[in-house]
């Protein structure tokens, strides 16, 4: 009961009720349990106006957390997970490419990225067993980019509920509506479905209709 996010509490009542029925099956003597699921509402993400801009801003205040951002945008990747334990052995030779084992990535299947060439120009490469971050062994803990990037939107205008994955969004988008490829998209966010795909499509500042698709007078 504690959970704000309805998204959060009906992934742990859905698990909640998975044991009570395995208790249940196997004669112990509990309860249904009587909570009952929160609507979800949708959150409509909106890209970024001008991403080279906010982009310059985030170089000239803190490279890593620009980094990140560019490598969000650039490469579709999920900022704190997937981007924040990248090392150099992940990246191909010339750099053109970021290859991630199953066990990186959400959907658990193996991923190989282009990566564009102004993303390649801010890599410089290292040891490849080094954080491209860190440029140590360990990575930063979970919540370095979070934090940056919050002290970041103190100090300068950023549009309201942009966050960190607004980048992936804008990216997204910007696929979108230049290929109208759901399966490009899919590939692109390295989801596991296109069912995936279209539920992240209503997420996104995309219009299904045009105005020639309107009734006309």
């Amino acid at each position: 009961m504690r959970y704000t996010n309805n998204t959060s509490f009906n992934t742990q009542r859905r698990q909640l009720n998975t044991l009570l029925l395995f208790l249940q099956e196997n004669s112990f003597p509990v309860k249904k349990s009587c909570l009952k699921a929160r609507k979800q509402v949708e959150v409509l993400h909106k890209p970024i106006a001008d991403i080279n801009i906010l982009l310059e801003a985030l170089k000239g205040y803190n490279y890593n957390l620009y980094l990140c951002c560019l490598l969000a945008y650039g490469c579709l990747l999920r900022p704190h997970r997937e981007i924040r334990l990248l090392t150099w052995r992940d990246f191909s030779e010339d750099l053109c490419f970021i290859y991630l084992s199953g066990k990186r990535v959400k959907n658990k299947r193996n991923r190989i990225v282009p990566v564009p060439s102004y993303v390649r120009k801010e890599l410089k490469g290292g040891d490849l067993h080094l954080n491209i971050f860190t440029n140590e062994k360990h990575p930063f803990n979970e919540s370095y980019f979070s934090n940056v990037w919050r002290r970041f939107k103190r100090k300068n205008p950023v549009e309201e509920g942009t966050t960190l994955y607004s980048f992936r969004h804008t990216a997204a988008i910007e696929i979108y509506t230049r290929t109208g490829s759901l399966i490009k998209l899919q590939k692109a966010m390295g989801h596991s479905s296109l069912n995936v795909s279209l539920t992240y499509l209503r997420g996104l500042e995309v219009a299904e209709l045009t105005e020639e698709d309107m009734p006309m007078v």
